[in-house]
């Protein structure tokens, strides 16, 4: 079993990120899924983070009730809004349009329950192109054990859960982070950012050696979703879109502690930062 390699600026600049190109459909197209009526932020936050790494087109699915002020917070965004999110009417084709040419989806910023995960997981799988990159985040962690279908992901998936999202995933979670992160990686074959554990399937993992308590708060890991899911976009693979993601954002909030405070900073904020940090990276 290898040991995990420490993610460095050094190894990322001889990891390159696909060049960008020079259009909007050349950076990809992203869907962002969730957003409940009780909490469309955490789809906001991922989406407006795919954009910030560089992803050319977004677009966010949330419930109905909200979808126009969401649309008027994020002017760049196409936005449909879904009344299963709202009330549990709906059928998954509801969402098919949305899909349609899209390069990488996230699913589950911003749910607050399973069955709407489990609706708008059943979308991507039923209507997304067969090659599109799909994250699940949050409650769609929670479904993913006995989703049926679920091996066509194989190979295209990326999963960010937090330690209990991941006693959900798995019969058992111990202490090794990195083990953890292996072993999800192995049983759903998908590249994993697991607290700065990341892993992907072929048995390759690293550890990210920054980060501190603040990335603890609310939308940050809807930040990293969303980080992820517009690399993702832009064309990288997924083991190469979780290490920079996860770096990037634990980065994020390495810059905003001086300024800011170690504890005290918004997910918003970390979003701003993240286009520098990546310019830096790619220069």
């Amino acid at each position: 079993m290898s040991a995990a390699e420490p993610v460095t600026p050094a190894v990322l600049r001889d990891w390159p990120l696909p060049q960008p190109g020079e259009s909007k459909h050349s950076r990809g197209h992203v869907l962002v899924a969730g957003g409940s009526a009780s909490t469309p932020g955490g789809a906001l936050l991922a989406g407006l983070a795919a954009l910030r790494v560089g992803a050319g087109v977004l677009r966010l699915a949330v419930a109905q009730s909200v979808a126009a002020m969401v649309a008027v917070t994020v002017p760049e965004a196409a936005v449909v809004g879904l009344s299963a999110l709202d009330d549990g009417s709906g059928e998954s084709d509801e969402l098919a349009a949305r899909l349609d040419g899209v390069e990488s989806a996230l699913v589950g910023p911003g749910l607050d329950n399973a069955d709407s995960a489990r609706y708008l997981v059943r979308a991507v799988l039923d209507h997304a192109p067969a090659d599109a990159r799909v994250v699940l985040d949050a409650y769609a962690l929670g479904i993913l054990a006995d989703l049926d279908g679920r091996d066509a992901l194989r190979g295209r998936l990326v999963l960010t859960p937090n330690r209990p999202e991941a006693g959900r995933l798995l019969p058992k979670v111990g202490d090794d982070k990195i083990a953890v992160a292996r072993e999800i990686a192995d049983r759903y074959g998908a590249a994993v950012s697991y607290e700065n554990a990341l892993a992907d399937p072929d048995g390759a993992c690293w550890s990210i050696p920054t980060g501190h308590a603040g990335l603890g708060t609310s939308g940050s890991g809807d930040v990293l979703a969303g980080a992820i899911a517009g690399l993702l976009a832009r064309g990288a693979d997924p083991a190469q879109a979780v290490c920079w993601a996860t770096y990037l954002h634990t980065a994020a909030g390495d810059r905003l502690a001086p300024r800011v405070g170690r504890l005290g900073f918004l997910a918003r904020e970390l979003v701003d930062e993240m286009p520098r940090i990546l310019t830096e990276l790619e220069a």
